[in-house]
């Protein structure tokens, strides 16, 4: 007996594959990197629930939004314009404005093997080129790049994706945070629920990103990620 394909049906089947494709619990490892939260923490910066509610909203409205955020939307645009050379350039550029090295080194980690759970999945001659560059090291393959070409060749919507990825990006912060400071579960959610409205702020700014601002960060979360490639103890990668 077969089920009838309906409008409804197909929306929650991408809505699915989204929740899929941003879910922290996908083995690609990121869960091993805080990406300099572990020195803010260590500094003393960020110590408590209003620090790290701090640390998270700066993340979300000056950084991931020019930077990560703004490479998700990119990377989707020229994926829905089936533009290699395009991919390509910002596969370059992405490594160029992530400066500290273990920061650069897992996005490209976390993209990989993101590709590697999704390409099987996705019949795409783009895809396919774009494999095949980076097998030949003519790209990388960095985190929010493949987000973004895969949620684009899985037809999903641009506005929510990049809301999955916020999410997702403020999930990992929160929950490193909580552990890492100590907080209790119920402050993380606290957190959590106070970001919704930002996140969507923040997707609305970033749908189509002001070329001028792509590519900005914090200084201090540069700073600090290249001083924790010095720490003398952590948990976390990057």
């Amino acid at each position: 007996m077969s089920i009838e394909t309906t409008p409804a049906i197909s929306s929650l089947c991408a809505l699915g594959q989204l929740l899929h494709l941003a879910d922290p619990t996908l083995p690609i490892g990121g869960f091993n990197h805080s990406g300099g939260l572990e020195t803010f923490v260590q500094q003393r910066v960020v110590y408590d629930e209003i620090s790290l509610r701090d640390f998270v909203t700066t993340q979300l409205q000056q950084s991931l939004r020019h930077n990560d955020g703004a490479y998700v939307a990119l990377a989707y645009d020229a994926t829905i314009n089936q533009t290699l050379t395009a991919l390509l350039s910002l596969d370059d550029q992405i490594g160029a404005t992530k400066v500290p090295r273990e920061m650069r080194d897992s996005s490209a980690k976390l993209g990989v093997r993101l590709l590697k759970i999704f390409a099987p999945r996705i019949n795409h001659e783009l895809l396919t080129h774009f494999q095949a560059a980076i097998s030949q090291q003519h790209a990388r393959g960095f985190y929010p790049l493949v987000f973004g070409l895969v949620a684009a060749l899985l037809g999903l919507d641009k506005a929510q994706t990049l809301y999955a990825f916020y999410y997702n990006s403020a999930v990992g912060m929160v929950t490193n945070g909580v552990k890492l400071i100590p907080l209790g579960q119920m402050a993380g959610q606290d957190i959590l629920f106070g970001l919704h409205s930002l996140i969507a702020e923040t997707v609305a700014h970033s749908l189509t990103p002001p070329s001028q601002y792509v590519g900005a960060t914090t200084l201090a979360t540069d700073i600090r990620a290249m001083q924790h490639e010095r720490l003398y103890t952590r948990l976390y990668m990057s």
